[in-house]
């Protein structure tokens, strides 16, 4: 009975000054729906990254052919040999007992048409030879007919699938199923069996992996790309020559359990670079490894953003005294009454403790109400920029382009607890200066 008369004089204390009360109130429902904003974006930025991450496969491990530098100084080269070969991935397949298969790919730049429809220029895009395991790898999805088969690849057959946006500017008007892209640099036409849906491109992760473009490209079987186009790429300018001989652009090898990965990458590691320590050549990516460092990341960002919320947080506890200072200075005769008519320290004390509380408690209520409202008004402020100003939208990082803000369970309690105890914290010092008061001198203050 008496914690309720005393919250009910204080709740009446506070609404004789609702402007102030209000403004006091605002001050904690920033901080806390602050708090929830910003972990909720910096949780959706990270699961972001994280799917990324596990799009490449946490039990994968991809190694890639790295192209040396040219030499500019030279007019003439000699054919430059590097990469990965198709001994090293037989090796790597057979001899590391850990390793469950091991997917080969090689990739060309290219230019792509279709004979049927002169207006419809040339385009450049990506040939992929592979197998029917990349499809997997890389989360491609059918749109119409197969992707390449085992039985293709084993007759070196020439068909080819290529993906749904590349499919979209050469065939506006056809069903590209059966027909036949054409490659005008080695006049080479290949027949279309099956068509991918459209697949995001994939952002750069870090210095490990560069991002890859899926929106035209063309797959066909590998032992096709090796017969047709063989393993010595040249290029021919004005007075110069350059070539350059690679058999795979990249191997990704799936382990067969994820806790033997990092063990694994090593004995790759070592088993490449078994004849040449110095090999620079090739690189190794792998992604079970980004993901701890992915998620290391997350909670640096997490912490990052509660101590910026904390921060609000603390703006608001300095209001909360300010305020409360100044109403024991103007309530200091009431205070001289209620002592004098038997109230003591601790009923004081009660009253300015509980008149803080009200303050943090309904800052901090409307603060989690409104900070559900983050990843909606996240969503629509984002529709918004992109729809009146596309240039800038552009500009903004693809991570933030796609990710939707996602609500920390944790971020509301936390969140709502600090606010209630910033303002206990705070609130403590004007209640005790307020009941320390001499009840005659109070009593003497006009």
């Amino acid at each position: 009975m008496l914690i309720f008369r005393t919250l009910q004089l204080g709740v009446k204390s506070l609404l004789l000054h609702p402007m102030r009360s209000l403004l006091t109130i605002i001050g904690i429902f920033i901080g806390v729906t602050s708090v929830i904003w910003l972990l909720a974006v910096g949780e959706g930025v990270s699961k972001e990254a994280q799917k990324r991450i596990q799009d490449l496969g946490a039990n994968n491990i991809i190694v890639r052919s790295v192209e040396p530098p040219e030499d500019s100084s030279s007019n003439f080269r000699q054919v430059n040999l590097f990469g990965l070969t198709r001994a090293e991935h037989q090796l790597l397949s057979q001899t590391i007992p850990t390793v469950n298969g091991a997917i080969p790919v090689r990739e060309m730049r290219k230019e792509f048409a279709y004979t049927g429809n002169a207006a419809v220029k040339p385009i450049n895009g990506r040939l992929v030879g592979c197998t029917p395991e990349y499809q997997e790898v890389t989360r491609l999805k059918m749109d119409r007919g197969h992707f390449i088969t085992s039985r293709e690849v084993e007759g070196n057959a020439s068909i080819c699938v290529i993906a749904g946006r590349l499919a979209q500017k050469l065939f506006p008007s056809e069903d590209p199923i059966g027909k036949q892209i054409f490659l005008p640099e080695n006049k080479e036409r290949y027949r279309i069996v099956g068509v991918c849906k459209h697949r995001e491109a994939s952002a750069a992760i870090g210095g490990s992996l560069s991002s890859q473009d899926f929106s035209n490209d063309v797959y066909i079987p590998i032992s096709t790309m090796k017969s047709r186009m063989g393993d010595i790429v040249m290029k021919r300018s004005s007075g110069s020559f350059s070539a350059k001989h690679y058999e795979l652009t990249q191997v990704t090898l799936q382990v067969r359990n994820v806790d033997d990965v990092p063990r694994t990458a090593k004995l790759i590691m070592n088993t490449l670079k078994r004849n040449d320590p110095n090999r620079q050549d090739v690189s190794i990516v792998v992604p079970y490894e980004l993901l701890e460092q992915a998620e290391a990341q997350r909670l640096m960002i997490l912490g990052f953003m509660v101590l910026i919320a904390g921060i609000s947080l603390i703006v608001g506890g300095v209001g909360i005294m300010n305020i409360m200072l100044a109403t024991v200075t103007e309530r200091t005769r009431e205070i001289g009454i209620r002592r004098a008519l038997g109230a003591n320290q601790g009923d004081i004390t009660r009253q300015f403790l509980v008149e803080t509380m009200v303050l943090s408690v309904v800052g901090g209520g409307v603060g989690v109400l409104l900070g559900f409202l983050g990843p909606p008004i996240f969503n629509l402020a984002r529709s918004i920029l992109e729809s009146s100003s596309p240039k800038l939208y552009a500009s903004i990082p693809k991570d933030i382009q796609v990710m939707t803000p996602e609500i920390v369970p944790l971020s509301v309690p936390l969140a709502f607890f600090i606010a209630v105890a910033v303002g206990v914290i705070f609130g403590i010092y004007p209640a005790i200066r307020a009941a320390q008061m001499d009840p005659i001198e109070a009593l003497r203050h006009e």
